[in-house]
């Protein structure tokens, strides 16, 4: 029979194997979800929904509204526009107010400022410029924590972006279909960039909303496109309905001045294109346009859960 220190330190043996094992478990299971425990612990909570979260040295502010019943929510994460935050998008748009009654999470994502930019301007790389950010492994990763952190839905996430966040939403729909399966558009070209690797793309489905006076978003319709980079608009679509083999299924006015026009096939996957008689560059303003953008966009997202 053992006695004294060598029976105290066999004793310890056990204790020791399972502390291994259970730190060998949180490595791997953290890994598994796309983040490391530095993503976990560089988290810093503000109040109930607001908290910073910090990638590749770079720090992000993340705003998140809840349904009742969070459990197996889809996310829609909020991609603003240049210059913009993740609050100033949450307060201007109110997606939230209608998404988190229809059963949706949503999480306004504040970008980083360009250090092209000697404004110091907060976005997103897009696939524009020479910027080395890599945001679509941080909005990846920030998925993934989400879903692990309030026990969201891990099938199904969406993108809606403005403007900037848009451009950064045709990137997601091309590079990380994987994670971002349905994404929405709103004023937002594709980037000369992301267009000449689009062959990477598998099937996606997206809703593009364009106006019919955005100067930033190349069109075939009024010849803008003849003198840009990016591709026309028209051609992106066609593109994203090649790609997930649809046909036409239907147009129809929306508002006073929309015009919808829905692709469809035997499954979910689908394209739907919103042209706006008169629109600029903008988030549709309901008094002017007749159209309630926010559900239209989560009546969209309904054909995708």
């Amino acid at each position: 029979m053992q006695t004294g220190p060598k029976r105290f330190i066999h004793s310890l043996i056990p204790v020791a194997l399972i502390i291994t094992a259970c730190l060998l478990y949180r490595f791997v299971f953290m890994q598994g979800k796309g983040y490391d425990r530095s993503f976990a612990q560089s988290v810093q909570e503000t109040d109930e929904t607001h908290f910073t979260c910090t990638y590749a040295g770079i720090t992000h502010d993340v705003i998140v509204d809840l349904p009742e019943e969070a459990k197996n929510a889809p996310l829609i994460v909020m991609l603003h526009g240049y210059g913009n935050s993740g609050e100033s998008f949450r307060l201007e748009t109110g997606f939230e107010k209608q998404a988190n009654p229809a059963g949706y999470a949503v999480a306004y994502v504040t970008g980083s400022a360009n250090p092209e930019d000697p404004t110091s301007a907060v976005g997103w790389n897009s696939g524009l410029g020479d910027s080395e950010t890599d945001d679509v492994a941080f909005l990846k990763t920030l998925v993934k924590y989400l879903q692990d952190r309030y026990s969201l839905r891990r099938d199904v996430t969406f993108a809606v972006g403005f403007s900037n966040g848009a451009f950064m939403a045709h990137r997601l729909a091309v590079e990380a279909s994987d994670t971002f399966p349905a994404v929405v558009c709103v004023a937002g070209m594709m980037p000369e960039s992301i267009w000449e690797e689009k062959d990477m793309i598998k099937p996606v489905s997206v809703f593009q909303v364009t106006g019919e006076k955005d100067d930033l978003v190349p069109k075939n319709a009024d010849g803008s496109a003849k003198y840009a980079k990016a591709p026309a608009i028209e051609d992106v679509i066609a593109f994203y309905v090649e790609t997930d083999g649809l046909t036409l299924t239907g147009e129809e006015a929306t508002g006073k001045k929309g015009t919808l026009t829905k692709y469809g096939g035997s499954g979910t996957k689908c394209v739907w294109d919103l042209s706006i008689k008169d629109g600029r560059h903008s988030w549709p303003d309901e008094g002017i346009t007749g159209i309630d953008i926010n559900a239209l966009i989560i009546a969209f997202l309904d054909t995708q859960k």
